[in-house]
């Protein structure tokens, strides 16, 4: 399956199946971004697909491609209309039917690539050339490798693409790092050529000062697809920085929903454990089965620190939930059967109140030797809860990350 080659002609033609299997759209074509050395391949970062009437992208990391066509791995989908960032390029508007000398591009070959922890990747393999002759009645055809002189030159991009490109698969916290060292018109360049989710990864690891530098300029459109990938406690954070007016505007133009999480947020003192809390975890009932909390475990969105563990909790089943009860280890998960009610293998730690210090949750954290922790309310009703990295984030000194940055220049 490695070396297998797919052609793009044969990917647009698939239907876009939801992760039940039925029928949503149809992939309409391919994006590539330019290779990010000179012995690595073009990249498919994604696909192009009608749904209802509208265009939207589909991450590649987040479909399996077959003969029946291609398979979302969850029911997340952006439904956003879909518009081509910089650097980008389209297999079938951009690429085929180009010219390369006396030839033309008649169809292009993919192949899986090398698996990221974004998922597996696809990159381009060959190029199908086509050549018409006067003398002959029928086209002459042949396959030629991407890096063929003539052919590469189709995927050439600019020196930010192809930066764009180098960062895809490193480290939030090494692209920040990469980031801080640019100045700040090429940082803002980057960040127009970086899809919404790894902009939102870049945000989520720069001091808030620095993020409002970067998102300025901005549309309102793009930063609120920017901003729906950001974790609820970096974008309350953000948001807090932000002026007043832009601060109502953004709130104003979300989900409602996810406004009023945030605006709850936002309430919350700076320095407390309200301020720190998440409310985005995994919260299942006493009678749910060891088998549904690996379900939802198994979801890769999640962050490993919340993936750790599930929250058990009477209903209603979102934050402010009903009464807490516990919450289950993901290692404990392992060792039971899956028919196994999450009653009878919860652990009944102690959760923190909302007005709790960042240095009493970290103290409480250690104690317990945690990687997060549940929020309660009053009424023993589960708010939220606080990751060991925010704990870490908050209560290490000031200026942290720019001496990662120095020391690992040094090293």
């Amino acid at each position: 399956m490695a070396n297998e080659l797919i052609y793009a002609f044969r990917v647009m033609r698939l239907p876009l199946l939801d992760a039940d299997g039925t029928s949503i759209g149809r992939i309409e074509d391919l994006v590539v971004v330019p290779s990010k050395g000179t012995n690595e391949a073009p990249r498919v970062i994604g696909f192009v697909a009608t749904s209802q009437r509208r265009r939207i992208f589909v991450n590649s990391g987040r479909v399996d491609l077959d003969a029946e066509g291609a398979h979302l791995r969850s029911w997340d989908v952006d439904v956003n209309p879909f518009k081509a960032k910089p650097g980008e390029l389209l297999l079938g508007k951009d690429i085929i039917d180009h010219k390369v000398g006396d030839e033309a591009v008649s169809d292009v070959a993919i192949r899986h690539g090398l698996a990221t922890r974004h998922g597996d990747t696809w990159e381009v393999a060959k190029v199908r050339l086509t050549r018409r002759s006067a003398l002959r009645r029928r086209p002459s055809f042949r396959l030629a490798d991407w890096d063929e002189p003539g052919v590469v030159q189709l995927f050439t991009g600019t020196e930010m693409a192809a930066e764009a490109a180098r960062l895809r698969d490193m480290h939030p916290s090494d692209v920040a790092n990469v980031v801080r060292a640019l100045p700040l018109a090429k940082r803002k360049q980057l960040a127009e050529m970086l899809d919404d989710e790894r902009l939102a990864d870049l945000l989520e690891e720069l001091p808030e000062a620095e993020q409002l530098r970067i998102i300025e300029g901005l549309d309102l459109q793009r930063l609120l697809g920017v901003l729906d990938e950001m974790e609820y406690d970096d974008l309350a954070d953000l948001l807090a920085e932000m002026p007043g007016e832009q601060r109502t505007r953004i709130l104003a133009a979300m989900e409602p929903e996810e406004a009023s999480v945030i605006r709850n947020l936002l309430s919350y003192e700076e320095g407390t454990a309200g301020g720190l809390m998440t409310p985005d975890i995994i919260i299942l009932g006493p009678t749910a089965t060891v088998a549904e909390a690996l379900a939802q475990i198994r979801d890769p969105d999640w962050l490993v620190s919340i993936a750790a563990q599930v929250f058990i909790c009477q209903p209603p089943y979102r934050p402010p939930t009903g009464t807490y009860l516990g919450l289950v280890h993901f290692q404990r998960l392992l060792r039971e059967m899956p028919s196994m009610e999450l009653r009878r293998c919860l652990e009944t730690e102690p959760a923190v109140a909302p007005t709790m210090t960042d240095r009493e949750v970290a103290e409480r954290l250690a104690s317990y030797n945690l990687l997060a922790i549940g929020v309660c309310d009053e009424a023993g009703r589960l708010l939220g809860a606080i990751t060991v990295d925010d704990v870490l984030d908050r209560t290490l000194p000031t200026g942290w990350r720019q001496r990662r940055r120095h020391t690992s220049t040094v090293t």
